[in-house]
């Protein structure tokens, strides 16, 4: 759903359909994650308690509720704890683990 220019959109209060994480990115227990596109860059995603593997694009995101700690694969950065607040960017081709503690949804923008 494209948001018009000057409309108000919840982001914590959309309805996000979730899906299992696909097995070969499951690193522990058993993920879902959600999705709502705004635009083709902008959107709002959400994952359930678990971990999996992803590779990332060029983002920046905000958590809007949820504890997460983010691994850095490559390149081997410290990990970073996510909070409702939390503020990060990613760069394309970074492989990371995502471990949600408590359902983590953010909005991500390009970054």
């Amino acid at each position: 759903m494209t948001i018009p220019t000057g409309a108000l959109t919840d982001a914590a209060a959309l309805v996000l359909v979730h899906q299992p994480v696909p097995a070969d990115k499951v690193v522990a227990g058993s993920p879902t994650t959600g999705i709502h596109e705004i635009d083709e860059t902008t959107g709002v995603w959400e994952m359930t308690p678990g971990a999996m593997r992803d590779v990332e694009e060029d983002e920046l995101f905000v958590a809007l509720s949820g504890v997460a700690t983010v691994e850095f694969i490559d390149p081997a950065l410290p990990s970073i704890e996510l909070r409702a607040g939390s503020v990060a960017r990613l760069a394309a081709g970074m492989q990371t683990v995502w471990t949600v503690h408590e359902t983590l949804r953010k909005v991500y923008l390009p970054g």
